[in-house]
């Protein structure tokens, strides 16, 4: 259920969306579908995002519409009216005055009735706000409510005239987190702390990658949570594949593990990885390596605050790790030389960091008017530094099929930041202390 908080944020987001596309224009969001997993089964239900971020509404097969300027009302819900005989089987459905009262729309509608009721809302509006593209059957329906009213043209029907992309004002919204969201994605972060730690304590060589992934499952159940992304648990080479999810490989006495995975608390993502070795002990290759990623993600979080920019801290970090493969002999060279050919992209391909909120890769641009946008108070990113060896000729044999990454999740301050990950431990000293602690399970 909306608490009263969320509740107020959410009517407050739609009236800032009123005011910015103005009363010649209506906004149109559609719910997330189900989505079939195999025969008349669906996969759990995790709604639009930014449905969600208008709304807090969690069913499917609903539509909001924002109508600045309407007489009855300018926040209008569509929702599936009661079913007893679909209830026994699937749960409890909100119900349409339930939920136009539980959501705060002006008016409320049984979604049967869109056909007959939306072509009239958008009638008279020059513009759609709409995310064309991401549900072809709605984007479908849409354009079949548009062409309806283009038909009566000739009897006074005034259609519109463009359509334009939510995102372009929605996404900027959601860029900057109010104190509520924030207080979500550190209950969030807290709990994929807990899911690290717990991997770390009982992790062991011979352990299948999944069964290390178990313990994450644990969790994340017993908080109430989902995971956000499919997590990657890499052991040994494969944790130079960056989106390894398989997970279904032995972890090897002497190998590390690199571990990306989060929590989804409320629809909000934490975002955290760990490497460390699956014995407890890192050899002094890992060791070299390790503490080269660290320090390139202790530099960016040390340099992040408000008025910094992405590229500033991307360009810190791949510096601090170009001259970590320079010591180690992975990179011959002088370090501008390296780093104005690239050279270093051999074993880091990725960029630092990425927004995080309602989506792990979280909506807004990175970049106004061409130029690497200044951080804000408000703003949530990762900072995750990486190493990637390859097993090519030219590396010595300890550091072969060895992947390292750090990442963290910092909230930008006025003055300063909030590491929001800083509980899971990081350092040599401190995962070596914890690692295998309690690998009892058999």
């Amino acid at each position: 259920m909306l608490d009263a908080l969320h509740k107020h944020e959410t009517a407050a987001r739609r009236r800032q969306l009123a005011d910015l596309i103005g009363e010649d224009s209506i906004a149109i969001v559609a719910a997330a579908p189900q989505v079939k997993r195999n025969g008349d089964g669906h996969h759990r239900y995790r709604q639009n995002s930014d449905f969600f971020y208008l709304t807090g509404f969690n069913e499917h097969n609903a539509v909001m519409v924002v109508a600045p300027g309407r007489a009855a009302g300018e926040f209008i819900l569509f929702c599936r009216d009661r079913d007893p005989d679909r209830e026994r089987w699937d749960g409890v459905i909100m119900g349409v005055e339930r939920a136009g009262e539980w959501v705060g729309a002006d008016d409320a509608f049984p979604i049967d009735d869109i056909d007959d009721i939306l072509p009239g809302l958008i009638e008279g509006r020059d513009k759609v706000y709409s995310a064309l593209g991401d549900d072809f059957e709605f984007d479908q329906r849409l354009m079949g409510w548009v062409n309806r009213i283009r038909a009566r043209t000739r009897t006074g029907a005034l259609p519109p005239s463009e359509f334009v992309a939510l995102s372009t004002l929605l996404h900027e919204m959601r860029l900057l987190k109010s104190a509520h969201e924030l207080e979500l994605m550190r209950a969030a972060a807290r709990v994929a702390v807990r899911a690290q730690t717990r991997m770390m304590q009982k992790v062991r060589p011979g352990m299948m990658e999944y069964q290390l992934g178990a313990e994450l499952a644990y969790e994340l159940a017993y908080a109430n949570c989902e995971e956000p992304y499919t997590s990657i648990i890499g052991g040994g080479k494969n944790a130079c594949i960056l989106h390894y999810i398989e997970n279904n490989q032995l972890l090897h006495d002497g190998d590390m593990v690199l571990v990306d995975a989060g929590a989804e608390f409320q629809c909000y993502a934490s975002d955290i990885t760990r490497t460390y070795p699956i014995n407890g002990k890192f050899t002094g290759e890992q060791k070299a390596l390790y503490e080269v990623v660290l320090a390139a993600n202790e530099a960016a979080i040390e340099a992040t605050h408000a008025g910094q920019t992405f590229q500033v801290l991307n360009e810190l970090a791949v510096k601090v790790l170009t001259e970590g493969l320079v010591d180690l002999k992975l990179l011959k060279g002088k370090v501008d030389d390296l780093i104005e050919s690239q050279a270093y992209r051999r074993f880091y391909m990725h960029s630092l960091g990425h927004w995080l909120g309602l989506d792990t890769h979280d909506v807004g641009e990175y970049k106004l008017d061409g130029q690497s946008r200044a951080l804000a108070p408000g703003m949530v990113l990762t900072i995750e530094p990486g190493l990637y060896i390859d097993d090519g000729v030219d590396v010595p044999e300890g550091f072969r099929n060895t992947g390292v990454r750090i990442e963290d999740n910092i909230h930008i301050l006025p003055n300063g930041i909030e590491n929001l990950t800083a509980d899971c431990v990081k350092s040599v000293a401190d995962i070596e202390a914890i690692v295998g602690q309690d690998a009892d399970r058999k």
